[in-house]
């Protein structure tokens, strides 16, 4: 594939540690990958791999089995994508040290989240973790060994004891664990270069990283996913690791899940100026500097978080910066490029996706999840928020005491049921539109975190009314001079037996 990029390689970050999709949709996506300028997968697998023996309780309920894995990597060699495994190995092990057979393994041993390096049975661990993933993955010329974010790193009872006793720093341990790790790599694996996030590395001086083993064992993935990405800083630092002694470097952006662990819908210009930012940088180094970019793709903050954007919404945010990297900016014959690409007849960049708009896998799981993140909530809102009769007749004083005007219960039931079925049928198709892509709890936890909360306010204020209706709403009377003289005079002498298509 021709290209104007100054990234010789273009990986897209799958996280599977949230929503992980079925074989089946990645057999219909990765044909467009490639089409729209990757030639690489960056699958960071948690606990969606087939681990075995000890380690099989790593395993989700809905992780691939050993042949589904083989037939993803099948699948990605026929789109000419070539696959870098994922491994955490000292931050984010949550998935790893939440199970009570390995909290002994906590660098803290309240928090989950980081690995203790001090002990054996530590490198032992990933050790293990890692030649499984390598053992279906053979040949594989980069494993990424995470190593991003070791929270409370030194703060653990081993850590406090070792770092009292001098020379010993918090910066020689963060060192000597990914030396060990990448020593194990290269050791069982000598064909295979570690490849490690760079934001534990930013800080250390240079001469600490150069004495160390680290710039010759890894190649730092430097990180930055800001629309405003600072391009000098950026520069300074990459030249600080070339002076380290770091052979290769490589970039890192993100097409979605870094604006917000609870976002929907993607900002697409957000992302699309984030890759711009990053073809500036790339363009004021020397040639080559940069070995190429993962366009990381975050389902998850962290193994315990709520999921972020779902893959399908992404995608024509990875199209866009997939096809700005590859023709080096977003002219307008690059952008009627995109909407050719994924079937939108006029995409929509200063705001989200347009409803109903593209053809390529997964939008119609697009066009619905837009419906709800944009309309669900504003439309219940302003039904129990800002309706008239709701606020002034229905408060939650008046259904606590289950007390109503029978009259105004015409007015608001209408809505509340035209709004409830609405939203239900909608709800149902999103549902199955989501199953053909992802597995029942990823199903389950997206339309319980994001629908189900509005249509529950709907259904009990149904339910409020029901009950209020069938003790003839005048159980719990307001004392003189409270509001239901204004309610009279406002209501016509009718009993309004079509109460939407009247204005009081």
């Amino acid at each position: 594939m021709s290209s104007s990029s100054p990234f010789k390689m273009r990986l897209v970050h799958l996280d599977l540690k949230g929503a992980p999709p079925k074989v089946s949709y990645l057999s219909e996506i990765f044909p467009l990958f490639r089409a729209l300028g990757a030639d690489g997968l960056l699958i960071e697998y948690e606990d969606m791999f087939p681990y075995e023996g000890p380690l099989r309780l790593l395993r989700a309920e809905h992780a691939y089995s050993p042949s589904e894995l083989r037939e993803i990597l099948r699948l990605a060699a026929l789109n000419e994508l070539e696959v870098v495994p994922l491994v955490q190995t000292f931050g984010h092990m949550e998935f790893v040290l939440k199970h009570e057979a390995l909290a002994h393994l906590r660098e803290v041993a309240l928090f989950p989240n980081t690995l203790n390096p001090h002990k054996a049975e530590s490198l032992a661990l990933v050790g293990a973790m890692i030649d499984q993933v390598m053992g279906l993955h053979p040949g594989a010329r980069w494993l990424h060994i995470g190593c991003d974010e070791v929270y409370y790193l030194g703060e653990g009872e081993t850590s406090r004891r070792w770092l009292q006793q001098e020379p010993n720093t918090k910066v020689e341990l963060c060192l000597s664990h990914m030396e060990a790790v990448a020593g194990h790599v290269l050791a069982r694996h000598p064909t295979t270069t570690p490849l490690v996030w760079d934001d534990m590395l930013r800080d250390i001086p240079e001469d600490q990283l150069s004495a160390s083993r680290v710039p010759q064992l890894v190649e730092p993935v430097l990180w930055d996913y800001g629309a405003d990405l600072d391009i000098h800083a950026k520069a300074l630092l990459m030249e600080k690791y070339r002076r380290s002694g770091f052979s290769q470097l490589w970039a890192a952006s993100a097409f979605k899940g870094a604006t917000g662990a609870s976002q929907a819908l993607t900002p697409i210009e957000h992302h699309l100026r984030n890759h711009m930012q990053w073809l500036r940088v790339a363009g004021g180094v020397p040639v080559g500097s940069l070995r190429g970019i993962v366009l990381t793709g975050w389902q998850r903050y962290d193994h315990f978080s709520v999921l972020c954007e779902l893959l399908p919404v992404g995608i024509p945010s990875l199209a866009v910066c997939l096809q700005a990297l590859l023709h080096g900016g977003f002219a307008e014959n690059v952008k009627a490029r995109v909407e050719k690409l994924l079937g939108i007849p006029s995409l929509e960049m200063m705001d989200f996706a347009s409803e109903g708009a593209g053809s390529f896998p997964g939008s119609d799981i697009l066009a619905l999840v837009t419906q709800v993140s944009l309309h669900l909530r504003s439309s219940v809102d302003a039904l129990l928020e800002r309706d008239r009769y709701v606020t002034g007749w229905f408060s939650p004083y008046h259904r606590r005491r289950k007390l109503i005007h029978p009259v105004v219960i015409q007015h608001i039931q209408p809505q509340a049921l035209s709004l409830l079925t609405r939203w239900s049928a909608l709800r149902g198709e999103l549902e199955a539109a989501l199953l053909r892509v992802f597995y029942p709890d990823a199903v389950e936890e997206w339309l319980e975190e994001n629908v189900q909360p509005s249509l529950q306010r709907l259904q009990t204020l149904l339910e409020d009314l029901g009950e209020a209706a069938g003790l003839g709403g005048t159980q719990a009377r307001p004392p003189a001079g409270s509001a239901e003289p204004g309610l009279v005079a406002s209501l016509p002498l009718s009993s309004c037996p079509r109460p939407s298509t009247h204005s009081c």
